[in-house]
């Protein structure tokens, strides 16, 4: 057991220990839920788990402290800048939008909502996720041995909030990667003039070998890309449209490994080592960087970068630079994908459900 699983598990304990029989029963749910694969993080009226605005002082702590078991100190600002950015959207879209009274209902820094999945406990396999508007973060922790945190869901707006700008580092990187590039590396890299309406690999549980994006974003209807724009932006797994990393210059490619680097590192500190010496390790072919739509921080645009294993994008496109979904993914471990299917086919496999039923079944 890693030391991230382990504090996980001993954070869940401390908060689930103190739910009351109705928190358990709306915040716990079978790890085959087909719920747990809905990660969409834009707001919806059906979404499962426990919100922070109705546990008590105590309970918030705690789940605060799981909340950061998950996170690195960076990604925990990060989280907690979005939550906050929820009253500035508050405050502009009482009027904006005529929400009026009912804005304080819909933007709420506390309507984030805590769910768990199979049973928290030594030798299982389970999962929790904390979810809301513009963020989506998802762990699923295998036989207590193995852990994946994608997909990991961040977004922002406005961009900037005042002080608060969780997405604007990552944003500022890819500019200057993408002005650093002579004229024929930014050709290779610009693969359509339009950006997508939301991610090319939209919310699917797993990504497939080829995907497309869709071609609106949900619950906005005002900016729509046409079937040919659809598959301009489409991305595929084994030949991925864009600049391949051996194309750009020692310090492009080191630019490009750190901004795709910067959305893993917001994860726990003991994974994202993993993951930073599994992509320095990989040869600069295994790197592909691409860009769609405008080309200035005003305009709407995307950028995604990806090697054989992880992928990264980022799509600001619906409000021309004023609304930004970013999304890292593990192509083969999405909510815990591989992981799960090797954990099952191991011929050694003693432990979870079926241990626990042979300590309690006599032979007689």
């Amino acid at each position: 057991m890693t030391t991230t699983i382990r504090d996980m598990l001993f954070a869940t304990w401390s908060l689930i220990n103190g739910f009351t029989a109705d928190q358990r029963s709306r915040a716990m749910f079978a790890f085959d839920d087909p719920r747990r694969l809905d990660w969409d993080f834009i707001p919806k009226p059906d979404r499962t788990g426990i919100p922070l605005f109705e546990l008590d002082r105590h309970q918030k702590v705690l789940a605060h402290t799981l909340l950061k078991s998950g996170l690195s100190m960076r990604g925990y600002s990060q989280a907690l800048a979005v939550m906050a950015t929820e009253n500035i959207l508050r405050e502009r879209e009482a009027v904006g939008r005529g929400f009026g009274a009912y804005a304080g209902d819909f933007r709420d820094p506390e309507n984030y909502l805590f769910s768990w999945f199979g049973r928290p406990a030594f030798e299982d396999t389970w999962g929790w996720r904390v979810i809301g508007h513009h963020l989506g973060l998802n762990y699923t922790i295998v036989g207590q041995e193995h852990l994946s945190v994608t997909p990991f869901a961040i977004g922002a707006m406005p961009i900037p909030a005042g002080v608060l700008n969780p997405l604007g580092e990552p944003q500022a990187m890819a500019f200057d990667l993408f002005g650093r590039l002579t004229d024929d590396q930014r050709k290779a890299a610009h693969i359509h003039s339009v950006a997508p309406a939301d991610w090319t690999t939209r919310q699917v549980p797993r990504v497939g070998e080829i995907e497309l994006p869709d071609h609106v974003d949900l619950g906005i209807e005002t900016y729509r890309i046409t079937d040919e724009d659809r598959q301009a932006l489409r991305f595929e797994r084994r030949s991925p449209s864009g600049i391949n990393g051996s194309l750009l210059g020692a310090d492009e490619l080191a630019l490009a490994r750190e901004l795709l680097l910067h959305f893993v590192d917001a994860g726990p500190d003991e994974l994202a080592g993993q993951y930073r010496s599994a992509v320095f390790s990989e040869p600069a072919s295994e790197l592909t960087f691409a860009w769609a739509g405008g080309t200035t921080p005003d305009t709407a645009h995307y950028f995604r970068v990806s090697t054989r294993h992880l992928l990264v994008e980022s799509d600001n496109a619906v409000a021309a630079g004023q609304h930004a979904h970013a999304v890292w993914r593990d192509l083969d471990n999405d909510l815990g994908h591989d992981l799960l299917i090797e954990h099952h086919a191991r011929a050694d496999h003693h432990r979870g459900p079926a241990h626990f039923h042979r300590r309690l079944t006599s032979g007689a």
